[in-house]
């Protein structure tokens, strides 16, 4: 058999004992150096020419060498085995060395015992052994057990049968703008129909290593369907169905599906201030001064005025939303509406709208403003990842802050944290005299009365209060820092033209828009912020 290791054997003579080093066949391996002089200390002989048995050891010949290593007549030597364990006990090396002349050979059994003999109980590889048995290998490290490793279990999952994509878009008309009639960002559920199916979790199964120790494997993670009203769950708990014909909504893991609260004109003096568990839709508008808040979306055909919008879900307004100068909206995933102006926006996913004027909007997503005008001047824009308009700015100046490359929310609690950090300082600075003063008294052994002492107490325990709290807030205000740095793929596209009073922000770096430029796209590399052609 072809690529056999090299290996030597004990030769015992009446003039002395001698070592004999067998060639390696075909791409083996020579026996090394540190090895053979370990085995001669191990079996006792010292009486040898070390730059011999160097020669004998790395000489290319192919032929048997024999090299001297000690006077007498020494001990016949058994055929030998050497075990070693893995650092994980999942594998059995086993390193077998030849019988001198007259020596013994190991016998199927013997192996066995030898390994017994180093408490190994599981997955012995008898086929193996046999296999060495029938066609030995010396000076080869042979795989001779391997413990059995566990079986990792299959974690539950859920198959939604309904939409759960937070940033699906908007159809599209032939020339770029959007079909407010034909959002399709609703996901419509039919009475009886299946909403989710649980998977549920394979249990795994342990393993053992070459001791018989258990080993565990990684455990699954089971779940459980999660739903709100006017849902029914199957018997064996797999599947859940809708009760009502509505719009299933996916809120933290938990489906919800609500009949469709609506409104069949305006938000006003007539309907009041409206708040539902579910989905609203309004036909009229919402007018000033009112508000409406919702566990799901809230669908509007008309305008929202300086009105208060909540959502859980998406908002939508078809003819968008004029704010006043007072109106703010809100919603937890994506916002579409025709136009924002002078209005507060926020919204956890995308926005899509056709124009923003002199508004303070913010997304966690992208902020697309598209449509024949497109246009984005006056206010401040912030998106988590992309800002793409036809235009920013004005020919007039308008002052037009564009921010993107980190979330708005991680923006705003940075600027808060910044706040609450000064106001510590300053608290911190105003007990610091009185604290210096007290010791300076202590110093001096000057009286001090009882009422002052236990005064002077309080401050002190303030002061250590205040000063922890300010290192847990400059620590949060650092991890705050180091994620606004970080470089990202943010992005600003302007189809259009964008005009001098645009200050475009990435992360952390600003520029202020100084002249003009047309169809250009803005990234931040190297730590500053360039124009590219889009």
């Amino acid at each position: 058999m072809g690529n056999k290791n090299g290996y030597y054997k004990l030769n015992i003579k009446e003039m002395g004992t001698f070592l004999q080093i067998i060639p390696p066949e075909d791409e083996g391996k020579r026996p090394e150096m540190k090895e053979v002089l370990q085995y001669l200390e191990r079996k006792g002989y010292s009486e040898f020419n070390l730059r011999e048995l160097n020669d004998a050891l790395t000489s290319g010949d192919k032929e048997t060498r024999e090299v001297f290593v000690g006077e007498g007549c020494g001990f016949q030597e058994n055929e030998e085995m050497d075990v070693i364990v893995s650092a994980d006990k999942m594998l059995v090396f086993c390193r077998f060395y030849p019988p001198s002349d007259k020596g013994q050979l190991m016998t199927e059994e013997d192996i066995v015992k030898g390994l017994a003999s180093h408490n190994i109980k599981e997955g012995i590889r008898q086929e193996e052994i046999r296999k060495f048995l029938k066609d030995r290998q010396y000076c080869t490290e042979l795989i001779l057990a391997k413990g059995t490793p566990p079986v990792n279990g299959t974690d539950a999952w859920i198959e939604y049968f309904f939409n759960t994509n937070h940033n699906l878009r908007p159809k599209k008309n032939e020339d770029g703008t959007v079909d407010y009639r034909e959002l399709n960002t609703i996901s419509h559920v039919e009475k009886g129909q299946v909403l989710a199916k649980l998977h549920p979790a394979i249990p795994g199964k342990p393993g053992k290593d070459v001791y018989g120790g258990p080993i565990n494997g990684r455990q699954e993670k089971n779940l459980k369907l999660e739903y709100g009203n006017n849902i029914t769950l199957s018997e064996d708990k797999t599947e859940i169905y809708s009760n009502v014909t509505g719009h299933a909504s996916l809120v933290n893991q938990k489906v919800f599906v609500a009949d469709v609260f609506e409104v069949p004109a305006d938000v006003d003096n007539t309907t009041g201030n409206i708040v539902y568990d579910g989905n609203v839709s309004i036909k009229g508008n919402v007018k000033s001064g009112f508000s409406v808040r919702a566990r799901g979306d809230i669908i509007i055909d008309g305008v929202v005025e300086a009105a208060f919008l909540s959502a859980g879900g998406q908002i939508i307004v078809k003819r968008g939303i004029n704010g006043m100068g007072k109106g703010k909206v809100e919603a937890e995933d994506s916002l579409i509406a025709k136009f924002i102006e002078n209005a507060t926006v926020v919204s956890g996913g995308f926005i899509e709208t056709g124009c923003i004027l002199h508004s303070q909007v913010s997304a966690g997503a992208d902020i697309r403003v598209r449509g024949k005008k497109g246009f984005v001047s006056g206010g401040v824009i912030r998106a988590g990842n992309v800002i793409e308009a036809q235009t920013i700015g004005s020919a007039m100046g308008t002052v037009t802050n564009i921010e993107v490359g980190v979330q708005p929310s991680v923006k705003e609690r940075y600027g808060e944290l910044q706040e609450e950090v000064a106001e510590i300082v300053k608290e911190i600075e105003k007990m610091k005299p009185i604290l210096v003063n007290f010791n300076e008294k202590l110093q001096r052994k000057e009286t001090v009365s009882a009422e002052r002492i236990q005064q002077v107490q309080q401050i002190a325990q303030n002061f250590r209060r205040e000063k922890e709290l300010l290192a847990r807030k400059k620590e949060e205000l650092k991890m705050l820092r180091e994620k606004i740095q970080i470089s990202t793929n943010a992005k600003v596209k302007i189809k259009g033209s964008v005009y001098p009073g645009a200050c475009i922000t990435i992360s952390d770096v600003s520029l202020n828009i100084k002249q003009e430029r047309s169809c250009t796209r803005y990234i931040k590399e190297k730590g500053e912020i360039v124009a590219r052609p889009l």
